[in-house]
């Protein structure tokens, strides 16, 4: 499987497209299809990139 979040690098702000109530979130760190990404709600979570793919958010 292709991996969703190739382009995404630490410190872009992402937003999960099916847990929008995570709130924004902030990569931590990009690393052989594991994705960790520290969210407003959640804190710290370990995503496997080939699974969900991150929307950018901007931010004001």
């Amino acid at each position: 499987m292709e991996d969703l979040n190739a382009f995404l690098e630490p410190g872009m702000i992402v937003r999960h497209p099916d847990q929008p109530d995570w709130g924004l979130g902030q990569v931590q760190s990009n690393i052989a299809g594991k994705i960790t990404v520290n969210f407003q709600e959640v804190g710290k979570v370990v995503l496997d990139s080939r699974r969900v793919g991150l929307l950018p958010a901007m931010t004001e």
